[in-house]
């Protein structure tokens, strides 16, 4: 009679243990896709990082997808070269794209919790769903807090560097297509990854049993 109970903790574990894991594997991805090469624009280099960034809310959910990210910022703080062209230390956080690295962990929260609620069952609504959530995290926190830091510390004026970031969008759209697909592509082959929460996806409740015949009646 014990055993159902004593399963529990070990699941529980289990999973723990399995969501450490992911964080832990997507905060190793940015940090790669950190190192790829950069193409230097302006004063904010366009690279692979937002691509992950976005990609670790879409495929683990807003709660893992955020502190996956916040594990690599945490990581490149204490002096691991986990930042583009290999920084690391508060460097990073000092330049133009302060505001883009702030924005990070709340896109992919963003992300996350948009796609949490999306139905994934068919790819030919999987995909454009997913791309819309990206490019709303883009649009709605990335681009907007990327501005403020690159106004701050980049001497442009607020408005400069708003039309700057705009620059971003072909480069980040073409990224958002792609995390769109492989983030499909991860729902697919494990559609248990990312719990499905507040939409229709869920599964069917049981058919209800017919009543059961009325006993004959006695003499």
């Amino acid at each position: 009679m014990t055993a159902a109970p004593a399963a529990a903790p070990a699941r529980k574990r289990r999973s723990t243990a399995t969501d450490l894991a992911l964080i832990a594997s997507f905060a190793a991805l940015i940090g790669a896709c950190s190192f790829l090469p950069a193409i230097p624009i302006g004063v904010v280099p366009i690279t692979l990082q937002t691509f992950a960034v976005i990609l670790a809310g879409a495929v683990l959910g807003s709660t893992r997808g955020a502190l996956a990210v916040l594990l690599w910022m945490a990581v490149g703080i204490v002096g691991l070269p986990v930042f583009t062209a290999g920084g690391a230390g508060l460097a990073p956080f000092a330049g133009p794209s302060v505001g883009y690295l702030v924005s990070f962990p709340i896109a992919a929260f963003f992300t996350g919790f948009v796609v949490e609620r999306l139905p994934r069952k068919r790819i030919a609504t999987s995909i454009p769903l997913i791309l819309i959530a990206g490019a709303a995290a883009s649009i709605l926190i990335t681009y907007p807090l990327g501005a403020l830091g690159m106004a701050w510390r980049a001497d442009l004026t607020l408005g400069q560097a708003f039309v700057f970031g705009l620059s971003f969008i072909p480069g980040d759209l073409l990224k958002n297509v792609l995390m769109a697909i492989v983030a499909t592509s991860v729902h697919r082959a494990f559609p248990a990854l990312l719990p499905a929460r507040g939409r229709a996806a869920t599964a069917p409740s049981a058919p209800a049993q017919p009543a059961p015949a009325p006993a004959a009646p006695t003499a």
